[in-house]
């Protein structure tokens, strides 16, 4: 499989040199930002095009870019250029402040990363439904943002069916996201990816 390098993969993104040598890559470890070894409370480790299904994972993009372990900053630049990149429709649940991982299924991935016949079928219900224009500007909606007031548990599909959500383009969506992530003071995240495919559903556990 087609792989890419640090740079091309990141760019803006200044690797630790401690973690690029021959012992980093002797032990398989990620590198890191240069950031995480003053950042200890909070770090995330971040594989852009895999997805997790049960008992394995599968490259949804190609290239493949490099695993990394970066700082909350680094991660949300990361994220933001993809997904405001993003064309596709995307539900995304506001993270619980004791989340692992946070990581984006495919719309035909349900059912493989675990979710819920019923989960499964209210999500798909909202990404099918017409998104109509931002709440925050003129653009075109392709985010529905569940804030946790609105759906706690990813298990309620009773309140993703029901509630409100909110509607955003995908620059007000990144942002959203973000600023969920800064109201969470530690943080080590096992698992983030970044969306592929047409639409889908970014969750946590």
């Amino acid at each position: 499989m087609a792989r890419i390098s640090l740079e091309e993969a990141y760019p803006g993104i200044r690797f630790s040199p401690r973690s690029r040598n021959w012992w980093a890559r002797l032990k398989g470890t990620p590198a890191e930002c240069i950031h995480r070894p003053s950042k200890t409370g909070w770090v995330a480790t971040l594989l852009p095009d895999i997805v997790f299904f049960v008992g394995q994972s599968e490259a949804r993009r190609e290239p493949l870019r490099p695993e990394v372990s970066l700082c909350r900053e680094c991660l949300m630049d990361v994220v933001k250029s993809d997904t405001e990149a993003f064309k596709g429709s995307i539900v995304a649940f506001e993270p619980d402040p004791n989340v692992t991982q946070y990581f984006f299924t495919g719309a035909a991935d349900f059912a493989p990363a675990g979710m819920t016949a019923e989960v499964e079928e209210a999500i798909a219900e909202r990404l099918s439904q017409d998104p109509g224009t931002c709440e925050m500007c003129e653009r075109a909606a392709t985010w529905l943002w569940f804030p946790r007031s609105q759906v706690a548990s990813l298990d309620d599909f009773q309140r993703i069916r029901d509630s409100a959500g909110e509607r955003l383009c995908a620059t007000h969506g990144a942002q959203k996201l973000r600023k969920a992530f800064e109201k969470i003071d530690k943080a080590k995240l096992s698992f983030v990816n970044l969306p592929y495919g047409e639409s889908g559903a970014y969750v946590w556990i």
